[in-house]
């Protein structure tokens, strides 16, 4: 049997158009999370919140497969804000980056239960000496409607994208939530051009 992969059960979720603005409705979620702050290139903290999401995500995952429930580890995903600013619109330029304040999430499949998760933390605080697992918390997310879309090219360059996305917004409601973005490609293994992101702004319809 295939592993679970939530990509393809929840494609409307995870696979937008591109150029094209959509409108979904996304339901509670269960994520792995770990809030911090600063420039994702440049912060420790940041490298190694990222290390122990996946560290943990691929525990749980082992639990999961031994009780004979495979899945597919999701891709990492991000809420990003600024304190000063809570109501405006979050663009990743590089003079704003040091004052990010962010949190990095991994989706867990609905089998997944906070006892799997605390015995995850355990089996692999045994294996690697990662400060930041004890930070990871398991917690539900519901965004609700939501208006997203597909950026194809690096991170720099998602500015048009994410204006496309507002100016829909403004049209039909009002910003609401945290600007959400899942990052479908390994930027370690794919060309800055070539990268895909799903960008996603929960709203309230006019």
């Amino acid at each position: 049997m295939a592993d679970l992969d939530l990509k393809k059960e929840l494609k409307h979720l995870y696979n937008p158009p591109a150029g094209q603005v959509t409108v979904v409705d996304v339901p509670p979620l269960g994520y792995l999370m770990i809030d911090g702050a600063g420039d994702p290139n440049t912060s420790e903290v940041y490298a190694a919140a990222v290390e122990a999401l996946y560290t943990l995500a691929y525990s749980v995952r082992a639990i999961s497969k031994r009780d004979g429930l495979a899945f597919t580890v999701m891709p990492l995903e991000g809420l990003w804000w600024f304190d000063e600013y809570p109501d405006e619109p979050v663009f990743l330029t590089p003079e704003h980056k040091a004052r990010f304040k962010w949190t990095m999430m991994i989706l867990q499949p609905e089998h997944v239960t906070a006892a799997m998760v605390e015995q995850a933390r355990r089996d692999a605080l045994k294996k690697k000496n990662l400060p930041a697992l004890e930070s990871i918390r398991f917690e539900t997310l519901h965004e609700g409607t939501a208006a997203q879309i597909m950026h194809l090219g690096s991170y720099a360059a998602e500015l048009p994208t994410v204006t496309l996305l507002h100016n829909y917004i403004r049209a039909h409601g009002t910003l609401h939530g945290l600007h959400h973005e899942i990052y479908l490609s390994d930027p370690r293994r794919v060309e800055p051009d070539k990268l895909k992101t799903v960008i996603r702004q929960p709203f309230r319809p006019a």
